[in-house]
């Protein structure tokens, strides 16, 4: 019932240049996203990110976009088919020498990391159809309602409310990171804290 920072991916949704300004409260949608990054890279779980139409909308923050692995560019409000899913999906490298293995002796690999944790906007329209299309794939997942916007709220309640109809856990970016941690004697307790504060 707890998020495992070993088993989960993190996915911003087009924080992007042109549409954050007329976000409901983007500045503070931005910001609990670049702490969900933060929090991300200092406890070693993979960032994602994707752009709607990036030639009209610009491209995805600086300060998320230095933090994600891959940036996928997009017309479909889903971003699964841009090519998420496949990164979303890569299976963990096999340890050892099972790699030396006949092909026919070789299990096939699971994904490693079957958690998504989804922020971004707008949370009616690429957010949603995101986490849903993520849903239909089986995967487990996550919307850090602090982190997602849309430019009207009855827009950005109404899909939180449909989403949690559907089986994703609503959860805020503290939730998260203390969540990720689960101790204060984890490692890395004190740089993860300084962000959190």
């Amino acid at each position: 019932m707890l998020l495992d920072a070993n088993d989960c991916q993190l996915v911003l949704v087009d924080y992007q240049a042109r549409l954050m300004p007329a976000i409901a409260r983007g500045d503070e949608v931005l910001q609990r996203a670049e702490l969900l990054a933060g929090l991300a890279h200092l406890l070693k779980v993979p960032v994602w990110g994707t752009e709607q139409a990036p030639e009209r909308l610009g491209p995805l923050a600086p300060s998320l976009r230095s933090r994600c692995r891959q940036v996928f560019a997009k017309t479909a409000f889903d971003a699964c088919d841009s090519g998420l899913l496949t990164a979303l999906r890569a299976p963990a490298r096999p340890a050892g020498n099972a790699c030396s293995l006949p092909k026919h002796l070789q299990k096939p690999t699971a994904p490693s990391r079957q958690t998504i944790v989804l922020a971004g906007c707008e949370t009616h329209v690429c957010l949603l159809q995101t986490a849903l299309g993520l849903v239909e794939q089986e995967l487990d997942v996550w919307v850090v309602t602090d982190a997602c916007g849309s430019r009207r709220d009855r827009d950005r309640d109404a899909a939180l409310d449909r989403l949690a109809a559907n089986g994703v856990e609503l959860v805020t970016a503290e939730m998260v990171g203390f969540e990720w941690l689960r101790n204060a004697q984890h490692p890395r307790f004190r740089e993860a804290l300084a962000l959190l504060k």
